[in-house]
């Protein structure tokens, strides 16, 4: 199974790839998909390409959802 994850662009190189990082961890992206991705936009990465851009609340709604799954998971598989 593979997980959408919301991310912020932090470089864009002129070559429709970038770098995208979350809570510290950055890695390479490719924005090929993206109309006008700009450092600050927050978007979703899915297989190593950002596939949608969304704004930050939305993007911290969808973070928030991951780390209640996390927790949920750690609670049921101490």
């Amino acid at each position: 199974m593979c997980l959408a994850v919301p991310m912020e662009i932090v470089q864009v190189g002129e070559d429709g790839s970038g770098v995208a990082a979350l809570e510290g961890s950055r890695t390479a992206v490719d924005l090929s998909l993206i109309d006008n991705p700009a450092c600050g936009d927050f978007v979703i990465i899915h297989a190593g390409f950002a596939i949608e851009k969304l704004d930050r609340e939305e993007a911290d709604e969808r973070i928030r959802m991951f780390e209640e799954l996390g927790r949920s998971y750690v609670e049921e598989h101490p």
